[in-house]
Parts: C-alpha cells; sequence; structure tokens
C-alpha cells in the first residue's frame, strides 16, 4: 500500500481517488477549496482519503503535501476556458518542482489538444502539432515535464483521453453529458456550438481515466511517455443522440449545429466563442482516439460504451429529477 496525492477534486480526480483506494491505496485529494461533496470512496474505505484546501500553483504548500506520496496526480482543471494562459503555467510549474523536491511521480491527466488538426486515428507516438494556444500550452506541459525526466530529475507520464462524459462531471466540462444527454432527457433537441453532427468523435468515459490515473500512478511501466485512456469506438453526435434515447426510453432527436460563420461571427462579441475556434476542428471532422497500446500494456479495457451511457444517463436523472417527468 503507497500514498498518493491527487490534485483536483472534479470528476476526474474523485474518479482518480476511488480507484486508487480499490486497489489498496491511500489517498489526499486536495481542491482549492477543501469542499468535496461525493465521496463515493467513503461507503467501503472510511479513512482512505483525506481532503484538504490546497492551492495547485502554491508550490511551498504543494511541496509539503506532497512529502511521503509515492506519486503526485495533476487532475486540475482550471475553472475558466478563458484563463488556461494564466491559470496553467503556475500549476505545471510547482507540480514540477513539487515531484523534483520529494521524489514522487508526477502523473499529468493531459487531452489532445497537442496533436492539432489529425487525418487518422491518434496514437501515443504521433507528433505534437498544436493549432493553437490552448494545445502549445498542454503540449509544452508534456515536453517539459518529459524533458526533466529524460534528464533523471523526476518521473513522469502523462494520460490523454478526448471529451469526456459519465457521472460526476462538473458543469461545462463535458459536451456528451451537458449539451447531448441532458437536452434529450429533457425533451428538447440537442444544439452544439460547433462541428458536424455525422462526424465520428471519441468519447472518453471519467471512471476509465480514473483507472488509469491510477494504474500509472502505481506501476513503474507507464513512467517516461503518455498513455491513452482506454476509449470505445468513435460515435459521431448524431450515433450517440440516438443510443441516448434508446437507453433512456425517450424520442430520439437529431442534433443540430451552430453553422461555423455563425460561430466565427458570435467570436467577436463572445469570448467562449472566439476560444471554439482553436478546437472546433475536433468535430468537424473524424477525431478518433486509438488505445490500443493502453489496452494491451496493462491489460485495460473501456467500459462497454452502452453501459457507460446506462450509468451516465442514470447520473444525470438523479441530479435533475424533473427531466424523466418532462420527456416521458
Amino acid at each position: 500500500m503507497t500514498h498518493h496525492l491527487v490534485l483536483g477534486a472534479g470528476g476526474v480526480g474523485r474518479a482518480t481517488t476511488a480507484a486508487l483506494v480499490r486497489l489498496g491505496h491511500t489517498v489526499t485529494l486536495a481542491s482549492r477549496s477543501g469542499r468535496v461533496t461525493e465521496r463515493p470512496w467513503e461507503a467501503t474505505h472510511p479513512g482512505a482519503v483525506e481532503v484538504i484546501a490546497l492551492d495547485a500553483g502554491d508550490t511551498t504548500g504543494l511541496t509539503a503535501a506532497a512529502h511521503g506520496a509515492a506519486s503526485i496526480v495533476n487532475a486540475v482543471n482550471p475553472p475558466s476556458y478563458l484563463t488556461w494562459q494564466t491559470d496553467w503555467p503556475p500549476v505545471a510549474a510547482a507540480t514540477l518542482a513539487a515531484a523534483e523536491a520529494t521524489g514522487a511521480g508526477l502523473v499529468i491527466v493531459g487531452n489532445l489538444y497537442g496533436y492539432g488538426k489529425v487525418s487518422a486515428p491518434m496514437r501515443e507516438d504521433d507528433p505534437l502539432r498544436p493549432a493553437g494556444h490552448k494545445g502549445a500550452l498542454r503540449a509544452d506541459m508534456w515536453t517539459e515535464a518529459l524533458a526533466r525526466h529524460e534528464a533523471g530529475r523526476l518521473r513522469a507520464t502523462e494520460l490523454r483521453g478526448s471529451d469526456y462524459f459519465g457521472p460526476g462531471t462538473t458543469p461545462r466540462s463535458s459536451y456528451l453529458n451537458d449539451i447531448v444527454i441532458d437536452a434529450i432527457l429533457a425533451g428538447r433537441t440537442p444544439i452544439v456550438p460547433v462541428g458536424r453532427a455525422d462526424a465520428p468523435h471519441s468519447w472518453t468515459y471519467v471512471p476509465d481515466v480514473g483507472a488509469l490515473a491510477a494504474r500509472l500512478a502505481t506501476d513503474d511501466r507507464g513512467w517516461g511517455r503518455a498513455w491513452h485512456v482506454p476509449t470505445s469506438p468513435a460515435r459521431s453526435f448524431d450515433e450517440a443522440a440516438a443510443d441516448v434515447a434508446r437507453l433512456a426510453g425517450t424520442r430520439a432527436r437529431r442534433v443540430r449545429t451552430l453553422p461555423r460563420a455563425l460561430g466565427t461571427a458570435a467570436g467577436v462579441v463572445v469570448p467562449f466563442m472566439r476560444e471554439l475556434r482553436e478546437t472546433r476542428h475536433q468535430f468537424e471532422r473524424a477525431f478518433v482516439l486509438d488505445s490500443n497500446l493502453t489496452q494491451q500494456t496493462f491489460g485495460l479495457a473501456p467500459t462497454p460504451w452502452e453501459e457507460a451511457l446506462t450509468v451516465t444517463i442514470a447520473a444525470r436523472r438523479s441530479a435533475t429529477p424533473t427531466s424523466a417527468a418532462v420527456s416521458a
């Protein structure tokens, strides 16, 4: 049994914590507020997790919290998509410094932005060619961590998943949850701000992110490279919406997408829409993640698509109990 420090108490941080506890480890779960309302591990593993308030960009505080930990899992999710350029650098610097000072391995929860505009399924050894400043920021975070790993200054690894769905996601962090599933459960037509409704797209289940993060934090085979989260075969918005309606027992609805020109124009006055320009290619063409290397190396598999959707639908209905009545 080892001890681990998980930074960020959103859906991924909690899923990682739960996975580590199931493997028999103990965890310090840190968030800026120190408030964590959903604690699924307490029913079966009381006392295995300590929750603390910590600013992940505070090098001194983070280093102190990391002493004695076998790993630091960076599952931080900055609260605003618009402030990545100011929110991420202090966290990246603090986690690197704490890993070097304490000897804890650094597990970074990354994303696929660094690959840029792809024309084939993404694999871990593909070059990083970001299409904008957010992708460049995340690519730089990994490049620096890997350089320090290769120099022997620390141990680092990164896991990358596609757009998240599943129980426990925070608001505005899941297209599939917030736009598609919630709309269908409420009897509305899903309206997506970017992309094509028929473009194949990979969707990564949050508990599978936590399972891989926990494995990388406890398995020496993971250090020194990136890994893709086990993810089910790609589904377009329209295919996913049809699956949700069938599993939820509600009326099927086609997904509507905002015309590209209208989205571009909206970006002139709406900062969030302007930021979406960098990543809209991910929804305008096939955007597919290949997780075979991870699955073969660690013996992990994605949660079956329909099982994951069923759990997610139940969680969304539980969070908004009126949805079922509206859609009946």
